[in-house]
């Protein structure tokens, strides 16, 4: 019996998008490295902030009338192996045709990502590498924990950090040029 369960093991194929695709609606997976990873209900602190982010993000954004935000569980996919959902992204009108009915389809111009325990590690690595990659122009990694905010553009083909801040002052994008945010905001409880 262990040596079939070896040979299991072995012979397992990845899952690709149109596995990902017979998940009920509104699951919490996402597509890593071709396996599906079920990500548990993020922590309340995680939701405080994605929840004041994107509403700021959004305010601004729909005031300029500089394209849509969206957040999770939006699905992104980059290729047969890798749809992520985002916490928060961006999309500039002049990449609306990204956007479609089941998914972003391609990079979006802004990803946010607030750091869990379950999710920190692919977040920081996996993610990272891939939205590099495929050319996402600014990506945000909030770490609710240490109260830290990392801001990296995309410049010559990879990323550079561009801000940390950590618990307190202004986070500047470049991609919603104008748009500033206090990180003791984000992190404050109220």
């Amino acid at each position: 019996m262990d040596e079939i369960r070896e040979t299991a093991a072995v012979y397992r194929t990845k899952a690709t998008y149109s596995d990902y695709l017979k998940l009920p609606q509104g699951s919490r997976y996402q597509l890593i490295r071709g396996e599906l990873v079920l990500s548990p209900s993020p922590e309340t602190q995680h939701q405080r902030i994605s929840r004041k982010l994107e509403v700021a993000m959004a305010n601004f954004v729909d005031e300029h009338d500089l394209g849509e935000v969206f957040d999770a569980p939006t699905d992104v996919y980059f290729n047969d192996e890798e749809t992520y959902q985002p916490d928060v992204l961006f999309v500039p009108w002049d990449r609306e045709n990204i956007v479609e009915e089941g998914r972003i389809n391609g990079a979006p111009a802004l990803i946010v990502e607030i750091l869990s325990p379950s999710t920190a590690k692919d977040d920081i690595t996996t993610k990272f590498n891939t939205y590099q990659q495929y050319g996402v122009q600014e990506y945000w990694m909030i770490d609710p924990q240490d109260k830290v905010v990392k801001v990296y553009l995309w410049e010559q083909g990879k990323f550079r950090l561009n801000q940390k801040v950590r618990a307190k002052g202004t986070i500047q994008s470049k991609v919603l040029s104008g748009f500033t945010v206090e990180a003791e905001y984000l992190f404050r409880r109220r």
